[in-house]
């Protein structure tokens, strides 16, 4: 028997339930009636106007859509990423590169290595979508477009400072008194001085390759006075044609 095609001769009630959505679960509601039987345009016109309001309450139709992917801003207002699910995603990381490597030294490349990718693409979608595909061409430009744009991306504040080295010319330092990948990390002893804001200077150093300022960028620990953790330094030593172009264009 087709039920679609079957006229149901329900018997007369005065009350028909309508399922409607209450802080994300399902409740039954009750609404009166006339008619004969479940209302099923009234079911229909209900869960419209639910979805609606729901639409309304996280705010759809109030952001702007955006037709391709690359069109749509990083920047948020608010943390999009949970961070204990960033904590455990990252120490999963550590963990399965620590077992298929020997030493530190092969450790905090492999995490380099992966933070270089990460870099190469931001730069891409910043460049993109707030410069126009324009990049930074003077030292100072790139510098503080690491120590602001880049950091703001990542970590949803600049970063703590910016130095030039005292005794090399071609080193700067990006220091963060508590790196977001070093917090909740626990070192061991027996791996002596681990630094998985590595993975922090792989980014910076995909950033700056793809901008064009090839760089040996290493991750440091700088003991602190008075504070128990000490502070992550990035250490940026910039290869001799960066400076040479620099001096060139003044």
């Amino acid at each position: 028997m087709n039920l679609y095609k079957h006229q149901w001769n329900w018997p007369p009630v005065q009350q028909s339930h309508e399922l409607a959505v209450a802080g994300g679960g399902f409740c039954c509601r009750s609404a009166p009636n006339t008619r004969h039987g479940p209302t099923f345009p009234a079911i229909q016109q209900h869960r419209e106007k639910e979805y609606k309001r729901r639409d309304t309450m996280i705010g759809v139709g109030k952001v702007k859509q955006y037709a391709n992917v690359l069109d749509k801003p990083l920047t948020r207002n608010k943390q999009e990423v949970s961070l204990s699910a960033f904590a455990f995603l990252f120490s999963e990381l550590v963990q399965y590169n620590q077992t298929q490597v020997e030493n530190i030294t092969e450790l905090e490349r492999r995490l380099e290595d992966a933070g270089y990718a990460v870099g190469a693409r931001v730069l891409e979608l910043l460049c993109h979508r707030d410069k126009g595909n324009k990049k930074e061409t003077r030292l100072i430009g790139i510098l503080s477009f690491l120590h602001s744009t880049v950091w703001k991306v990542l970590f949803g504040k600049a970063a703590d400072s910016l130095e030039k080295g005292t005794e090399h010319e071609d080193e700067y330092m990006i220091s963060e008194k508590e790196l977001l990948v070093n917090r909740f990390i626990s070192i061991p002893k027996d791996m002596g001085t681990f630094n998985c804001g590595a993975f922090v200077a792989g980014i910076v150093r995909g950033v700056l390759d793809g901008a064009g300022f090839p760089a040996v960028v290493t991750a440091h620990f700088v003991p602190m006075e008075g504070q128990q953790r000490p502070r992550t330094t990035i250490l940026i030593k910039f290869a001799e044609e960066v400076l040479r172009r620099e001096a060139r264009l003044g």
